[in-house]
């Protein structure tokens, strides 16, 4: 891959996109993790002083995540504030023992209602942070952190991500942990999915990008039970990329 290429068309596609809002301004939420450190990178490069980024720990945030996205902030010079959205959430869920896939959803919509409040007060475009794999898996909340006006690493597959990762100058720290939303304590991406990304993302790139059926796979020797729950995942969850639908009246 021609990471300097891909670097230019992003923040060319970054800088079009935005001018064309007639803002100035972006947001990006930064968790500590790959996506966020990759996208915080591109916007500092695009916009400097006009992209400020947001850190929004909760009760469940590790120490590690808020170290490495202040580390990051700090050695690319990011303007960043921090929002505890703790009390938000214990306002609403009183019992923290409750299904924690839920209460993990729930914290991302209200990471994404302060990055929108944010951008609204200082008249920002809020970008996203969302890869190819979470797209096509579905891996991700829905009006949470999948929201965004524009989303500059949507076709890049996470397992793709770590060496542009390094080429960009991100912290090694942030490569090389477990890929994780962070969602509750010990939670891990390739835990929940049941699969490493770089295995998965092979299925995904046969499948999407290539257009090999589940039969060719399973001859190639792809194991069977992998290649089902891609394809599940992919048609099951499509609707989270898609706008609501709205009933079509007839004779209206």
């Amino acid at each position: 891959m021609n990471f300097e290429d891909i670097k230019k068309q992003l923040i060319e596609f970054l800088k079009t996109e935005v001018s064309k809002t007639g803002l100035q301004k972006v947001t990006v939420g930064i968790s500590g993790g790959l996506d966020s450190a990759i996208v915080a990178v591109l916007c500092k490069e695009a916009f400097g002083d006009n992209f400020s980024g947001v850190l929004m720990p909760s009760q469940f945030s590790s120490d590690s995540s808020i170290k490495d996205a202040v580390k990051l902030c700090e050695e690319f010079d990011i303007s960043y504030e921090v929002v505890e959205i703790k009390p938000m959430l214990e306002a609403y869920i009183k019992n923290m023992n409750e299904d924690k896939l839920r209460i993990g959803n729930y914290s991302a919509r209200i990471r994404m209602s302060v990055l929108y409040d944010i951008s609204a007060r200082d008249k920002s475009l809020v970008i996203g942070t969302s890869n190819k794999s979470e797209i096509l898996l579905g891996y991700g909340t829905i009006f949470g952190d999948i929201a965004c006006a524009i989303n500059p690493i949507g076709q890049m597959y996470k397992s793709d991500e770590f060496e542009f990762a390094k080429y960009l100058g991100v912290v090694a720290a942030i490569i090389e942990k477990k890929p994780s939303a962070d969602l509750w304590e010990g939670q891990s991406d390739e835990d929940d999915l049941g699969y490493s990304y770089s295995v998965m993302d092979q299925v995904l790139k046969q499948l999407v990008d290539e257009n090999k059926s589940k039969e060719q796979l399973i001859k190639d020797g792809v194991e069977k039970e992998l290649i089902e729950m891609c394809e599940y995942r992919i048609k099951s969850n499509a609707f989270k990329g898609k706008l609501p639908i709205i009933a079509n009246i007839k004779g209206y």
